[in-house]
């Protein structure tokens, strides 16, 4: 297959970290699809049908509690993809995946990429690498939401988003960031208001644009440049 034609596939990171021979294998079985913010692509003990790589959209990784309340415990950009673990196995899902920035995804049945990961040592690498990515991104925003304030913890997930969705435009209701961070939609009100007192961002009709960014950066916790400039990118080779 062309460079030319595996061009649109290196939208996704981990897809771009890929040598050329192992994207153009499993390019031939991937196909693009559009999903809408709010989309439930797996239960928590559910099996994956499909891997899902973004490329422009987001997904939330959510636990869910008995009592309906889910909490967000990453998200799923153009850096990675869910399922990857179902080429080794019929894997069960630990958490509610979400989309929660609608947009342009990449899919592939589980059966073609079990195949392609089984003749393709570098993709059982690059899935092995970035499991341990992500697994410690969780553990640190685990520590992240027991020890920071609702406010820089709001600032690192904006700021989290866009790198990962693409843009600095998230489509967010004030209702979904609250469920999100854990906390009540009038907290996320304030916090909402206060940021676009400090021209950092501009809130209107479901959607936040962040118009500083290097501001954003100075109030979001240390949690933000951890995940983004230090361990984690270096992990797997690409960057965030």
């Amino acid at each position: 297959m062309a460079e030319s034609t595996l061009h649109g596939y290196r939208d996704n990171r981990l897809l771009a970290a890929l040598p050329p021979e192992s994207l153009a294998s499993m390019a031939e079985s991937l196909q693009s699809v559009s999903l809408p913010a709010g989309a439930v692509l797996a239960e928590p003990g559910a099996t994956f049908d499909e891997i899902i790589f973004p490329t422009t959209g987001l997904i939330s990784l959510l636990v869910v509690t008995k009592r309906g309340v889910a909490i967000e415990t990453t998200m799923i950009g153009r850096e990675g993809a869910i399922g990857l673990h179902r080429a080794f196995g019929e894997r069960k899902s630990f958490a509610r995946a979400r989309t929660q920035v609608g947009g342009k995804f990449l899919t592939i049945r589980a059966a073609s990429f079990a195949q392609i990961v089984k003749e393709h040592a570098a993709v059982r690498e690059l899935i092995g690498r970035y499991t341990e990515v992500l697994l410690a991104e969780t553990q640190q925003i685990a520590a992240c939401n027991a020890i920071h304030d609702a406010s820089s913890r709001l600032c690192r997930w904006l700021l989290q988003g866009a790198d990962r969705a693409g843009s600095e435009k998230l489509p967010l209701t004030q209702e979904f960031m609250a469920q999100m961070l854990g906390v009540r939609r009038t907290t996320v009100t304030l916090l909402a208001q206060a940021l676009q007192k400090k021209g950092l961002i501009k809130y209107s009709r479901g959607q936040i644009t962040i118009v500083d960014r290097r501001g954003l950066e100075a109030c979001a916790c240390e949690c933000y440049h951890i995940i983004q400039h230090t361990r984690l990118p270096h992990a797997i080779g690409v960057k965030l």
